[in-house]
């Protein structure tokens, strides 16, 4: 009998990547495409009818029978109805993904949103393995975060999780959601890059900012602590209301390790009171993450 597999991809406004996982989250095949959304979101959503059927063709050869499909996409995603409510690296809106791809591809199929089903692998698969109520906080070019409640992704509709929007500042930076002084205007990796240049009069990355604030520069700790009191305000907000027992915290800020984790530690646990106690962890899987929580999807799908 041949081995079942389960067909992912995890779609970003450049590149997607796709491939096969079986049993056990095995990766068997793993690649890259571009998106094309330079095309128009027609030609994406042939794209990923093309890829789907060409990763359907590459199992069969290999012996393996493809179960389901699970693809994750960023922007307002409602898993329920399988809809794409609005997805402006892609141009999608109030489209039925999920009809079309199960119509041209004669297989079941899941759609998620991308950080949603990278909180959900590391809930069952990464840092967050045993949890049951976890919050997974991604820190990169913006900020979006996934509810894990009672060991299941809270959607909320497609709403659910867009903590990089929580207002902090009323006259802070401009926002991309049309607000101002939003979390990831303060501490996501361009936040606090852009925050330090335009401080500096230089350019940086938050990698050069990390490194600044390793070797003691008083600017960059600065900038890095104010990235780290928004967080520790927003946390304690989540804390207050879902009360987690775990903190994991991905993204491309949070490869600074121990230099975001300890002083983010300490601030939570100094402004904590009555709130549920909380370990606040780095995220395990990586830039895997979504292509295996779409796995996850696919295969209940």
């Amino acid at each position: 009998m041949a081995g079942s597999c389960v067909v992912a991809l995890d779609v970003g406004g450049t590149r997607m990547k796709a491939g096969l996982v079986g049993e056990g989250a095995r990766v068997i095949t793993e690649r890259l495409y571009d998106t094309g959304r330079e095309d128009g979101p027609a030609a994406v959503t042939e794209r990923l009818v093309g890829v789907v059927r060409q990763l359907v063709d590459g199992a069969r050869e290999r012996g393996l029978r493809p179960s389901g499909a699970g693809v994750v996409i960023p922007g307002i995603i409602d898993e329920g109805t399988g809809v794409v409510r609005s997805s402006a690296n892609i141009g999608w809106r109030d489209f039925p993904l999920r009809r079309h791809l199960a119509q041209h591809t004669e297989l079941p199929v899941a759609i998620g949103h991308d950080v949603r089903a990278g909180g959900l692998a590391e809930s069952v698969l990464g840092a967050g393995r045993g949890e049951r109520d976890l919050l997974f906080l991604a820190l990169g070019t913006g900020i979006a975060g996934a509810m894990i409640m009672d060991g299941r992704p809270f959607s909320g509709g497609g709403y659910g999780g867009e903590i990089g929007h929580m207002p902090l500042e009323s006259d802070g930076h401009p926002c991309g959601c049309g607000s101002r002084g939003c979390l990831e205007t303060v501490a996501s990796a361009s936040a606090v890059g852009r925050r330090y240049s335009e401080r500096s009069g230089g350019p940086a990355t938050a990698r050069d900012v990390a490194e600044r604030v390793e070797a003691g520069e008083p600017l960059a700790r600065q900038v890095w602590q104010e990235a780290v009191d928004a967080l520790t305000t927003a946390l304690l907000t989540y804390m207050t209301i879902c009360a987690p027992t775990q903190i994991v915290i991905g993204g491309g800020l949070a490869q600074s390790g121990e230099t975001l984790l300890a002083p983010l530690r300490a601030a939570v646990t100094e402004r904590a009171t009555y709130h549920r106690p909380v370990r606040i962890v780095r995220a395990e899987l990586g830039d895997r993450a979504g292509l295996l929580g779409a796995a996850l999807l696919g295969r209940d799908a």
